[in-house]
């Protein structure tokens, strides 16, 4: 049997989501994107791998070893992260520290100058908000039953989904009017010493922390599992290890699943993760250029999402996922033939496309797995396994750009990162095909 908690005294799910909560947790959704589209994806790693701070190629590898770094922490530490804050009865209070390290490492950015000098602080400033964010997240999402149904419980998810990706537009678009391409003129658009890209984070944090509180304050928090005692590392590693056992003998699919999964989710990620550094590094885009392409990209992946789900009923969610997968390989493939700007719009919004279904339809196949008083748990699991091989994309991304720049001409080396993320969604995919595809009955 699968290690259950005893007995809490947990309220039992609503009847009928609260409408405030259900705003008050998608708004950390929204605020969220002001870290992953702005610093992360499209802006700030964007001004960290410039010419400002030295050679383009070398400043990727050390960007890309400092989020493989994040990643290994993450690994060890994230799996353990949401166990033990549900059984001290502290998701709430968690999620409120890691947010507040999470704005806190991010305004620190403002301080990373334009020197070589200041790039490996940036990148571990970087790293660090990452590791937060993703701790974060594990609490995050655990509240996603609490403040569900079992009817409304994808909706409410992929609203959260959705206000995710609008929050980032919004966020992107006010960049690019108040720091990137000023509308009007003021003190901060000054581009001396970078000043209006070191704000970027100042505004990247406060927009985060302001719009991630409410949830602080409108969901309650879980009391502490009756009988449950307070567990040290050690034996939380023991407890999930005994988890995983237990899957392994009673629902090996399932299992499967989460390390298929795991794997190409990651290489999902650094698609984002990493396109902004190439539209900027290979393909000579200027940073409002890469800002509007993020803009675009953000609607292109929304509705793209919404095809998915629309298919993801038809057809099951596996075959959307693999349609999505084999869609991106073939994408990034034509990506990396592109010589110009012209075909990174082309290519770069079709991975948005896929990128999209991929993600959703994930979430939908271990929906249909989970049996009923479960989902928690194997959420849960699907949170941590994703993190466990994060490190993976950007190793490879680091790695393929240092084993191709001895044999290419300066600032070519870059577009070789291409061929790393394409290597880990290729192995999500071949690990995925041979997992049985759950019936549409199961959900």
């Amino acid at each position: 049997m699968i290690e259950q908690p005893a007995a809490t005294a947990a309220p039992s799910a609503p009847r009928r989501p609260n409408t405030r909560q259900v705003l008050a947790w998608a708004s950390w959704d929204w605020g969220s994107a002001a870290i992953n589209a702005v610093m992360t994806t499209f802006v700030f790693t964007v001004y960290l791998t410039s010419k400002s701070f030295g050679e383009t190629d070398a400043n990727s590898v050390v960007l890309g070893n400092a989020l493989a770094v994040a990643g290994v922490a993450i690994a060890v530490l994230a799996p353990v992260t949401g166990q033990r804050s549900d059984a001290g009865g502290r998701r709430k209070y968690w999620l409120g520290v890691n947010t507040v390290l999470v704005a806190l490492a991010t305004a620190a950015c403002f301080f990373v100058f334009p020197s070589p000098d200041y790039l490996l602080l940036g990148a571990a400033l970087i790293a660090l908000s990452s590791v937060f964010a993703e701790f974060a997240a594990v609490n995050y999402n655990a509240m996603l039953p609490q403040i569900s149904t079992p009817r409304t419980v994808g909706r409410i998810s992929g609203f959260g989904w959705g206000m995710g990706y609008l929050g980032g537009i919004a966020a992107l678009a006010l960049v690019l009017v108040l720091f990137v391409q000023p509308a009007f003129d003021w003190p901060g658009a000054s581009a001396d010493g970078a000043l209006n890209l070191r704000l970027v984070a100042v505004f990247s944090a406060v927009w985060f922390l302001g719009f991630g509180l409410p949830v602080l304050f409108a969901v309650p928090e879980l009391p502490r599992p009756a009988g449950s005692a307070r567990r040290g590392i050690l034996a939380s590693y023991r407890a999930l290890g005994r988890t995983i056992a237990a899957l392994a003998r009673t629902e090996p699919h399932t299992l499967f699943f989460l390390g298929a999964s795991a794997v190409f989710r990651d290489g999902l990620a650094a698609v984002f993760t990493f396109g902004g550094v190439i539209a900027a590094g290979t393909f000579g885009f200027a940073l409002s250029e890469v800002i509007v392409f993020a803009i675009v990209g953000n609607v292109v992946a929304a509705l793209g999402a919404v095809i998915g789900g629309a298919l993801d009923d038809r057809v099951g969610p596996k075959r959307v996922i693999v349609g999505s997968l084999v869609g991106l390989l073939i994408t990034a493939a034509g990506l990396f033939l592109s010589p110009g700007a012209a075909g990174f719009w082309v290519f770069g919004l079709l991975l948005c496309l896929f990128v999209g279904p991929a993600q959703s339809s994930s979430r939908a196949f271990l929906a249909r797995l989970t049996k009923t008083g479960r989902e928690g748990e194997l959420f849960g699991l699907y949170a941590t396994t994703g993190r466990a091989v994060s490190f993976l994309a950007p190793t490879l991304f680091a790695a393929a750009i240092a084993l191709a720049a001895p044999h290419v001409a300066e600032g070519e080396a870059q577009r070789y990162g291409i061929l790393g993320i394409v290597a880990v969604l290729l192995a999500g995919l071949l690990l995925l095909l041979p997992v049985r595809s759950p019936a549409k009955s199961d959900a």
